[in-house]
């Protein structure tokens, strides 16, 4: 299992709008296609107007294909429009969970690992 953190820095006051696209149409496109997210964040200390997220996948291949699929989505292309002028910045860190991790001992298919 392999987790992909993606960071992203808002530019300041747009947290609320953003926020609500997410909610509105973002995750719901996302979740059934990427699969396992283990949390979706925003930051209240530490450099602030950065929202978090984490997603599992079994390996890297998972997550490359995956993530084509979500890049192909028609839905995903006109959403992703929307939220572009939100971000400052992104960053993206694959996370290997080490064996005694509570993540590894979530099946994959526990629905509150989704």
């Amino acid at each position: 299992m392999i987790i992909e953190e993606r960071t992203y820095d808002l530019a300041p006051g747009r947290l609320p709008a953003y926020v609500a696209l997410v909610q509105e149409e973002g995750i719901a496109i996302q979740r059934p296609i990427l699969g396992r997210l283990v949390g979706y964040f925003h930051t209240e200390l530490g450099p602030l107007n950065q929202i978090v997220h984490l997603w599992a996948y079994e390996s890297f291949r998972d997550r490359a294909e995956r993530r084509a699929r979500l890049a192909a989505d028609p839905r995903w292309n006109v959403y992703a429009a929307k939220v572009r002028g939100f971000s400052l910045r992104q960053q993206s860190r694959i996370l290997l969970p080490m064996s005694f991790s509570p993540l590894q001992e979530l099946p994959a298919d526990d629905p509150q690992a989704r």
